[in-house]
């Protein structure tokens, strides 16, 4: 949807829920909670970090601005706590929730041709978009998913009820056991994947990027099926760039 759009259906959906629950006898505590919960969940919908706190924000600030209820101060706390769980502070150096274009893999098997039982992570899934790609490219591969977000991981674990998916932080697991590691990650991520890539991946492994360039190395293809945005690949031993 164009912006403002996710943020005003956000809103009024949250206003909605809440003035529902209330009106049937439930707490107010409690009607805030799930108000605060829908427009946190809506926020993956917006594409920048600002965006997604205005429409997680928007609901609680505009229930404070209107005095149509009455909670104490600590109830207020209540989004940023959600938002917290969503968006743990330390993956906020990493990528936004972008999904990955579900065409924008599928020309790799013509440059990348795995064993079938190939192990393949997409590091940093979200809500898996980019593993549901991978498997339409490779749908032989063993799919893991790696995402620091507990809600994302649960989420992406029942879209991708075929990858093996777990919660934890792409820059501290070992790459050394894929064959492909898939990044859409943000430019000023991409010299640490690089590096990282070439500590850990095994001679003939792959490290896929979508849209943004590891300029530390040298391309062995670049990719436009997408408009704007390329996938980059890169082949260990890497060649500097």
């Amino acid at each position: 949807m164009t912006w403002p759009l996710p943020a005003l259906v956000a809103w009024g959906l949250s206003w909605l829920v809440f003035f529902s629950l209330a009106s049937v006898g439930v707490p107010t505590l409690a009607a805030l909670f799930s108000g605060c919960a829908l427009g946190v969940a809506a926020s993956v919908l917006g594409q920048t970090w600002w965006r997604r706190g205005l429409i997680a924000l928007g609901f609680p600030l505009s229930l404070a601005a209107s005095g149509a209820a009455s909670l104490p101060a600590w109830a207020w706390l209540l989004p940023l706590l959600l938002l917290l769980l969503i968006y743990p502070l330390n993956a906020w150096r990493d990528a936004p929730l972008f999904p990955t274009p579900g065409t924008a893999l599928k020309e790799l098997p013509a440059h990348i041709k795995p064993a079938p039982d190939a192990l393949i992570l997409d590091a940093g899934c979200g809500l898996g978009d980019g593993l549901i790609a991978l498997r339409c490219a490779f749908p032989q591969a063993r799919l893991h998913g790696l995402e620091w977000s507990w809600p994302l991981r649960a989420l992406c674990a029942l879209r991708c009820p075929w990858a093996q998916v777990r919660q934890g932080d792409i820059w501290q697991a070992n790459w050394s056991a894929y064959d492909v590691v898939y990044l859409f990650q943000r430019p000023e991520s991409m010299a640490r994947a690089a590096a990282k890539a070439c500590a850990e991946l095994r001679p003939g492994a792959w490290l896929v990027s979508l849209e943004f360039e590891a300029t530390t190395l040298q391309p062995d293809a670049v990719l436009h099926t997408v408009p704007g945005k390329p996938v980059w690949l890169y082949r260990q031993p890497f060649k500097e760039g």
